[in-house]
C-alpha cells in the first residue's frame, strides 16, 4: 500500500517561519505589555503595528532577499521590532556584538557585508572614521535615547543616513503582509566571541529559529512553576540582544505573550529598579552579572522574590549559587553556545523529586544540566567513538539537534572542522551521569596537563569559590619544569575580607583532596590576588588573556 498521501488543493503548507510565532499572540496578548527601561512603554498590539512599520521602512530601501541589515544597540524595543520584522522580511538580522574591540566590530560588519546599518548614537565613535567608500554599507537608521541627532557625525558620508529610527516609524504604514517563502532560509547571522583568531560568524534558519523556540517554551513549561516558564511571568534579558538571540528568549516570550522588560544598558541599579517595579519573574544571565546584582540588592538591603535565573556562558560556581539563593534568587544553570542558538542542556526539577540536603540541590543546580527535548547528546574519545556513562568515561561532548548552525559564514573549512564525522564538535570535556546529567569538565584549551595527568581548571575554581572571602576566582595553567605545567589560582577577594591569606585559601582545596573530591596534584602550586580578572565581551572568564599575563609565572 502506498504511503503517500495527497494534500487538499487548499491545504496550508505552514512553512515555519519567525512570523508564525506571533499568531498565538496576535489573538490574546494584544494588551500585554512591552517596558523599554524607564522610558517606554506600548501593548503587544502596538508592537504588531510597529514590525509592520519598520518592515516598510526597509521595503523602501529597494533591498534585496537575502540583504543584511546588522543592529548596533542595547537591549530595547527597537531591537525586539528587528527580531521579527527583519527576517520577516527575507533579509537576514545581523546582532553586532558591540563589546568587542572597535577593530573586532568593523572586522565583523565588513564580514557580513550588511546594506543597512541600524545604530545607536552612543556607538557611534565606534563607524564615525569607517572606510565607507569601499563599504557594503548603503543605508544608516539612526537609533537615540539621548537627544543626539547624526548630523555631522558623519561628515561627508551624511547622505547615508536615511532617518531617525522613531521618526522613520511613525511616517510608514502600519500595514504589512508579511510573505510566505523556504522555511531553510536564512533569519540570523552574528558572531562568536572566542577568545583566538577572528571572529567566526554563525547562521540559523527559519525552521531552526522556530524549533528552537519551540523547545525551549516545552522545555522550560515542564518545569515547576518555581522554576519554569508560565504565562503571567515577566521576562526581562541580562544577556545582551546581540549575543545568541539573547539566549532565543525574546522569541519565546513574545510567541508566549508575556510581559516583557528590555533594560537598555546594563547598569546595576537600573536593572534593580526594574526587577521590582516591573515585578520580573525570570531573567537570565552570566555569572558576572549574577555578582552585579547581588552586590546592589545586598547595598539597598533588597529581596529578588524567588527571581527565576538560569546561569550560562560561565560555570555557575557553588559559592555563588549559594549566595543567590540566600538571596532568594532560584538559580540553576543552562548550556550552550554561539553554535547552537544556544540551548543545549538545563538542570532539571520534577514534582515528586526525592529529598535533597542543601549540597546536594546546589551541586544539581551547578551541573551543565540535562540534554532538552530532541538533543543527542554523546561524549566521544579521540577516536571519534561514543563512550559509555559515568565520570570515568570522559571525553569530547559532541552534539546532534536541529537548530544547530549548519557551518561557520563564509568559513567552509572551518565549518568542516566543526561537523567533523556527522556531530558538531564541542571543544568541551565532559562526562554524562548515569542518570543523564552532563558536567562539563574544562574546555578542550584550559585542561591543565600535569605530570601526564588532567586537571579540570572548573573544579578547582567550584572548590575555591567556596571560601567565603572569594568574590570570582579562575585557574590557569602555567609552565612548570618538573611537571610540564601546574595550576595558578587568580583570586578576586571580596571588599570586607582583604585580610585573606593565599593558605587559607588552599586549606580549602587541602580539605577537598582529604576527602577524595580532587586527587593532591589538583591543589594550585601558587595563588596570585588580584583586584579583578579578565573577561571577554560576554563576561566570560578570558584565560586566553590571563595565560598571555602569567605565561611567565613561575614563582608567586
Amino acid at each position: 500500500m502506498s504511503n503517500i498521501y495527497h494534500s487538499a488543493p487548499s491545504a496550508y503548507d505552514y512553512p515555519l517561519l519567525v512570523k508564525q510565532l506571533l499568531n498565538r499572540a496576535k489573538t490574546v496578548s494584544l494588551d500585554q505589555e512591552i517596558v523599554y527601561a524607564d522610558k517606554k512603554r506600548f501593548t503587544y498590539k502596538e508592537l504588531f503595528n510597529r514590525i509592520n512599520r519598520l518592515a516598510n521602512v526597509l521595503d523602501s530601501l529597494n533591498l534585496d532577499a537575502g540583504d543584511v541589515v546588522a543592529v548596533m544597540d542595547w537591549d530595547s524595543h527597537r531591537y525586539l521590532e528587528s527580531y521579527f520584522a527583519i527576517p520577516m522580511s527575507q533579509y537576514i538580522l545581523q546582532t553586532v556584538n558591540i563589546r568587542l574591540s572597535p577593530e573586532k566590530v568593523l572586522y565583523t560588519i565588513n564580514h557580513a557585508k550588511p546594506k543597512v546599518l541600524m545604530l545607536n548614537s552612543e556607538f557611534a565613535p565606534l563607524v564615525k572614521d569607517y572606510q565607507f567608500e569601499n563599504s557594503s554599507i548603503e543605508h544608516i537608521i539612526w537609533l537615540d535615547d539621548n537627544g543626539v541627532t547624526s548630523e555631522g557625525v558623519f561628515g561627508g558620508n551624511q547622505n547615508r543616513v536615511t532617518g531617525e529610527y522613531e521618526g522613520l516609524l511613525e511616517a510608514a504604514n502600519s500595514d504589512f503582509e508579511f510573505p510566505d517563502f523556504d522555511e531553510n532560509t536564512i533569519a540570523t547571522t552574528f558572531y562568536t566571541s572566542g577568545t583566538t583568531g577572528d571572529p567566526k560568524g554563525v547562521f540559523f534558519s527559519h525552521r531552526q529559529l522556530v524549533l528552537h523556540t519551540l523547545t525551549e517554551a516545552a522545555t522550560f513549561g515542564m518545569l515547576p512553576n518555581k522554576q519554569g516558564v508560565s504565562y503571567g511571568d515577566v521576562y526581562m534579558p541580562m544577556t545582551p540582544m546581540f549575543h545568541v538571540h539573547a539566549w532565543g528568549f525574546p522569541f519565546t516570550a513574545t510567541m508566549v505573550g508575556l510581559k516583557q522588560v528590555y533594560p537598555g544598558r546594563y547598569a546595576p541599579d537600573l536593572l534593580m529598579d526594574l526587577i521590582i517595579n516591573e515585578k520580573v519573574s525570570i531573567t537570565h544571565c552570566v555569572p558576572t552579572i549574577l555578582q552585579m546584582v547581588l552586590k546592589e540588592a545586598q547595598d539597598r538591603d533588597a529581596s529578588f522574590n524567588g527571581l527565576k535565573m538560569i546561569i550560562g556562558g560561565s560555570r555557575l560556581t557553588e559559592g555563588l549559587a549559594k549566595a543567590a539563593m540566600a538571596q532568594d534568587i532560584e538559580v540553576y544553570t543552562g548550556y550552550g553556545m554561539s553554535e547552537t542558538a544556544p540551548l543545549i542542556s538545563l538542570t532539571e526539577f520534577s514534582i515528586d523529586e526525592p529529598e535533597m540536603t542543601e549540597d546536594e540541590d546546589i551541586a544539581r543546580r551547578c551541573m551543565t544540566g540535562k540534554p532538552v527535548l530532541m538533543v543527542d547528546a554523546q561524549v566521544w574519545n579521540t577516536s571519534n567513538e561514543s563512550v559509555g556513562k559515568g565520570k570515568d568515561n570522559t571525553g569530547e561532548l559532541v552534539l546532534r539537534a536541529p537548530w544547530l548552525t549548519q557551518s561557520y559564514l563564509k568559513n567552509d573549512d572551518a565549518g568542516k572542522e566543526l561537523w567533523e564525522h556527522g556531530y558538531m564538535h564541542t571543544q568541551d570535556i565532559a562526562y554524562i551521569r548515569p542518570d543523564g546529567y552532563i558536567q562539563i569538565t574544562d574546555r578542550l584549551k584550559d585542561v591543565i596537563k600535569s605530570g601526564g595527568e588532567w586537571i579540570s581548571s572548573l573544579e578547582i575554581e567550584t572548590i575555591l569559590s567556596l571560601h567565603p572571602s572569594v568574590a570570582d576566582v579562575s585557574v590557569i595553567g602555567v609552565r612548570d619544569k618538573q611537571w610540564g605545567e601546574r595550576p595558578l589560582a587568580l583570586v578576586v577577594l571580596k571588599p570586607a575580607c582583604q585580610d585573606t591569606k593565599a593558605e587559607d585559601i588552599k586549606a580549602i582545596a587541602e580539605q577537598a583532596v582529604e576527602r577524595g573530591i580532587i586527587p593532591k596534584y589538583g591543589v594550585p602550586s601558587q595563588f596570585k590576588f588580584v583586584d579583578e580578572l579578565p573577561k571577554t565581551s560576554v563576561g566570560k572568564h578570558d584565560k586566553k588573556v590571563m595565560r598571555e599575563m602569567y605565561d611567565n609565572q613561575t614563582e608567586v
